[in-house]
C-alpha cells in the first residue's frame, strides 16, 4: 500500500482495482476490476499513483481481506494520523448502498488510534473475537505524584491486569546505539518490575507465537483477569 500500511493477512496474489469509467466488474486470474461509485476526494495521486484516499482504502480493506487483517490497516492510518476517525466516519456515511457493510461497520467499531502496531491491532482483535472485556490501549502509570512514568499497551485498571506486546520491531525501537537485544529485555523486565509496584497489578506478556492460537491466548487472559483475590 502506498500509505506505509501493513499488509499482514491479505492475499497479495490478486489485485484489485476499481473502474472509473462506470462499466461493470471484471475478474481474472489475477486481477479484479471493481464496479464502484467515485465521489469528490475519494482518489487521490500518491508518489505518481493515483490510490484511494486513507480513509476509503481503509474501508475497502475491511471487504477484501479478513477483519482482523483489516483492524491492522486502519489503525495504522488512524495512528500514523493519516486519516482521522471523524474522515472514516464521514467516508462510511457516503458509501450508502455497498453490498455487504457489516464487516465495515465493526471495523468502525474497533478501529481506535491509540493502537501502535500490527501485533497490538491483532491482539485488540483477539479480546473482541474471543469475547473479553474491551481493554485500554496505551494506559497511563501514574507515580504518587501523579506524574505519568510508563505507558503499558493495554490494560484491565478495575481487574489490576496490564499487557505488553514483546515484538522484534518493538525491541528494535527500543535498542540504543551498543545495546544488544538482551540489554533491551533486561530494561524492559525491570520497567515491569516498576510499573507492578507501582500499581499492585499483574503483567501478562504477549508474543506473535501467542497469537497464533487466539483461543489459548484467550484463556490465558481469562484465567487471569477473573483470577480469585490471594
Amino acid at each position: 500500500m502506498e500509505y506505509g500500511a501493513p499488509l499482514w493477512g491479505f492475499d497479495l496474489s490478486i489485485v484489485h482495482v476499481t473502474r472509473t469509467d462506470g462499466l461493470s466488474g471484471r475478474r481474472g486470474p489475477d486481477l479484479v476490476q471493481h464496479q464502484g461509485r467515485m465521489g469528490p476526494g475519494d482518489l487521490v495521486v500518491l508518489n505518481g499513483v493515483p490510490v484511494m484516499n486513507p480513509a476509503r482504502a481503509a474501508l475497502e480493506s475491511a471487504t477484501l481481506g479478513s477483519l482482523e487483517a483489516a483492524l491492522c490497516v486502519a489503525n495504522f492510518l488512524l495512528n500514523s494520523r493519516l486519516m482521522t476517525m471523524k474522515e472514516l466516519i464521514a467516508q462510511y456515511v457516503d458509501m450508502e448502498n455497498w453490498p455487504d457493510t457489516r464487516p465495515i461497520e465493526l471495523l468502525l467499531r474497533l478501529a481506535d488510534p491509540r493502537v501502535e502496531s500490527i501485533g497490538e491491532s491483532r491482539f485488540f482483535f483477539c479480546c473482541f473475537q474471543q469475547g473479553l472485556p474491551a481493554p485500554q490501549p496505551q494506559y497511563p502509570i501514574r507515580d504518587a505524584a501523579g506524574r505519568v512514568v510508563f505507558r503499558v499497551d493495554f490494560a484491565w485498571p478495575d481487574l489490576g491486569l496490564f499487557v505488553e506486546f514483546d515484538g522484534k520491531i518493538k525491541y528494535e525501537k527500543l535498542l540504543k546505539e551498543g545495546e544488544r537485544a538482551s540489554d533491551v529485555v533486561l530494561r524492559e523486565r525491570d520497567r515491569e518490575r516498576k510499573i507492578c509496584e507501582l500499581t499492585g497489578w499483574r503483567c501478562i506478556r504477549v508474543t506473535w507465537a501467542d497469537l497464533a492460537n487466539s483461543t489459548r491466548l484467550a484463556a490465558t487472559i481469562r484465567a487471569e483477569l477473573f483470577r480469585p483475590a490471594a
